[in-house]
This record gives C-alpha cells, sequence and structure tokens, in this order.
C-alpha cells in the first residue's frame, strides 16, 4: 500500500500555500508572461538594436504641441541610415519605435491588443490615427480650403 504522505513531490501544495500568502500588492500587479505579449509581431529573423542606435531616435512624448509626421520622417531618417544589409528596414523600425516613444505615447503602445500590430505601415496608421488631432486636420483644411492666388502671383508660385 502506498502511503501519500510521503510522496516526496509536495508541489501542489506549496503553491497553494503561496497563492494563499501573496499581498494585494502582489496580487495586483501585471504576470510577466502578459507584459511580455506586446502588441507588436516581429518578422521572421533576429535584429538586435545596438544601444547607439537607440539614442539617435528622435523622442515622442505624446503632447498636443508634438508633430507625429515630423517625430516618423525622424525616425525615418535614423533607421534607414543604420540599417544592417542582413535586416529589413521595416524589421528595424518595428523594433526601434518603442525606443521612440515616452510618457503617454508609450502607455498608448502598450495598451494596444497583442499582436496588433504586424506591419510597420500598420504601426504608421495607428500612431497617426492617435497622435495627429483632428482639430490640426480641420485647420490645415481649412487653410487649404481658404487659399486663393494673389493677383501678382504667376500659377507656379500659387501652386507652390
Amino acid at each position: 500500500m502506498i502511503n501519500i504522505s510521503s510522496d516526496p513531490s509536495p508541489e501542489p501544495e506549496i503553491q497553494e500555500d503561496r497563492m494563499e500568502k501573496r499581498t494585494i500588492r502582489e496580487l495586483a500587479s501585471p504576470d510577466v508572461a502578459i507584459t511580455q505579449n506586446m502588441c507588436m509581431q516581429y518578422p521572421d529573423g533576429e535584429c538586435e538594436l545596438k544601444s547607439w542606435l537607440i539614442h539617435l531616435l528622435p523622442k515622442f512624448h505624446g503632447l498636443a504641441r508634438e508633430d507625429s509626421y515630423h517625430h516618423l520622417k525622424e525616425f525615418h531618417v535614423v533607421c534607414s541610415s543604420m540599417r544592417p544589409t542582413t535586416v529589413t528596414e521595416e524589421h528595424i523600425k518595428l523594433k526601434a519605435f518603442p525606443f521612440s516613444l515616452q510618457d503617454a505615447a508609450k502607455n498608448w503602445l502598450y495598451c494596444l491588443p497583442p499582436g496588433s500590430i504586424n506591419t510597420w505601415e500598420t504601426l504608421k496608421i495607428l500612431f497617426l490615427e492617435m497622435f495627429f488631432l483632428a482639430s490640426r486636420v480641420a485647420a490645415i483644411r481649412k487653410d487649404i480650403y481658404g487659399i486663393r492666388q494673389q493677383e501678382r502671383e504667376n500659377l507656379h508660385e500659387y501652386w507652390e
């Protein structure tokens, strides 16, 4: 007959004891497995970012006065000039983009559903939808609709 109390593997009991003894703070903190399930799905292949590349990236905080298009342009310049031959530019951009975000912008990225971004184009669209304000779109549209050719302005100058 087997004696159950002499079983050398009391793991289920230890796990239950640990669960019962966890503090509220421990229970409220996010699970590491959950935080690693990011919104981005990277293309196949390894890509290691060098620290000097990360330091060159422009920073975007998500403030109303910041220009999201300008941030993307600067980000593109840095990433396109530093691309190794074995890795695609898209892969570099997907890996580097979180390092260019800070504060509210980084919080926005972390709140996206897991696996929702798998291309650079998708990331750009979501970023611009979030941080290019509708009020700026309305102001630009108003400027475009209100444009008039001046009296001494030729067609080329007007078009520019």
